[in-house]
């Protein structure tokens, strides 16, 4: 472990890998991470690094958690792989039986698939489905607008339009989007969405926290009020807990906050506790009926070579067993007091905007005058500088968040906000 060896795997990675959401021709070196044990991760140099965004929001429990690494371990040696088409296996049973018991209680169908933006894809397409399959032609689809689902085409159409989705916007399907929810604009959406309700499928939303679009959060009232309205109009409700599931929020899931119910449920990331890739579509009997007939035109189309990969349903099942352990839940509990108290420091800073927090979730805006911007210079160096301290960071543009892991001690949070403040002063002038 050395710099010769760094350099190396530098060059290597270069020659080789085109790596996500960045402009490779001016991007800086990259750094070869050779280990992670809970919530470090170690370079070829020797140098740990505190992962407090969780490597993109995944990693619940730290890196390399022995638990999860025996149940998959065990699970290797039984069975990797098997076909999810005309079979099962203990793992996926146990699983969806798992996680059903933890959502609200007309949530009663688990379909698997690959990711986050796979588990929105199939949600899409079980909505536009449901009312095909019934005679009816309902093809738009209602979004908030700054909405983040994923990559895919789908995913992207129900995304805010920017410049991530811009080359692609001629093959985009159509998508009504609109503000999220408030006390002074709640009757309008009503009325925006009564107008549409007749050709529209679903909504898609993110729930409290809007995670790509710069940590943009709202309140769980008014998003109980829209969602039970859209009921009312015969709306079907996709609820993607992508990002929000397991624990973030504070609570097990966004929709604990809620006093509505969704149809549709998205997840993934956290998932299987950042071991491996693997995504959740949860549904109501209500959409799984409508597909159950003897026609095989009405069948749902749609599968992927590893869905309900038994190695992840081993490391999900893991994950969840550590998630509802009490010694996780009274850490989220924690972690959420010390967000809240640090919160109320960095309001007061001359270079602080919009400090916010839901749960697990604390973000701000560096004041730089103009605004957010995901393009904001200040993020890259801001990203550098904390690199500089053993802390990765990865702000959004002008928006630094943390995420930490559910590991992380109240003396390693401590060191973060120290660090935080200390950057912020550095920055000022």
């Amino acid at each position: 472990m050395n710099t010769i060896m760094s350099t190396g795997l530098q060059q290597r990675d270069k020659a080789v890998n085109w790596h996500p959401y960045t402009q490779m021709k001016t991007a800086d070196d990259i750094i070869p991470v050779i280990k992670g044990k809970g919530i470090y991760l170690y370079d070829a140099e020797g140098k740990k690094y505190m992962d407090v965004v969780s490597s993109w929001w995944v990693t619940l429990h730290g890196h390399s958690h022995p638990h999860i690494a025996q149940r998959v371990f065990e699970q290797l040696n039984t069975l990797e792989q098997v076909i999810f088409a005309g079979f099962t296996h203990e793992p996926a049973i146990q699983l969806s039986e798992n996680l059903l018991e933890l959502l609200p209680d007309n949530q009663e169908k688990v379909f698997y698939s690959d990711n986050g933006s796979t588990a929105v894809e199939v949600a899409l397409k079980m909505c536009i489905q449901y009312a095909h399959n019934q005679g009816k032609k309902k093809t738009k689809i209602l979004a908030f607008k700054n909405a983040y689902h994923g990559d895919t085409f789908g995913a992207m159409s129900v995304s805010g339009k920017s410049f991530w989705t811009k080359p692609f916007e001629s093959m985009l399907f159509e998508v009504v989007f609109i503000d999220t929810p408030n006390a002074e604009n709640l009757e309008n959406l009503q009325n925006q969405i009564k107008e549409l309700v007749d050709e529209t499928a679903c909504f898609i939303y993110e729930p409290l926290v809007q995670g790509a679009a710069g940590m943009l959060m709202y309140k769980p009232e008014d998003l109980s009020q829209l969602m039970k309205f859209c009921r009312e109009q015969g709306l079907l409700l996709i609820q993607d807990e992508v990002f929000t599931g397991f624990g973030r929020t504070g609570k097990l899931f966004a929709a604990d906050h809620l006093t509505d119910q969704p149809d549709i449920m998205c997840f993934s990331k956290g998932l299987t506790g950042g071991t491996m890739p693997m995504g959740i579509t949860t549904c109501s009997n209500e959409i799984y009926d409508a597909f159950l007939s003897d026609d095989k035109h009405k069948t749902l189309f749609h599968g992927h070579s590893f869905t309900a990969n038994p190695l992840a349903c081993a490391a999900a099942l893991a994950s969840m067993e550590l998630l509802l352990n009490e010694e996780t839940q009274v850490n989220i509990k924690r972690i959420t007091q010390q967000h809240s108290e640090f919160i109320k420091e960095l309001g007061l800073h001359p270079c602080v905007e919009n400090a916010r927090q839901t749960g697990t979730i604390l973000a701000f805006d560096f004041k730089t005058g103009q605004g957010t911007s995901y393009f904001n210079e200040i993020g890259k160096k801001l990203y550098q500088e904390f690199l500089q301290r053993g802390i990765i960071m990865r702000p959004l543009g002008n928006v630094i968040y943390l995420v930490p892991p559910y590991c992380i001690t109240a003396e390693e949070l401590e060191f973060v906000y120290r660090n935080i403040s200390e950057v912020l002063d550095q920055f000022k002038a």
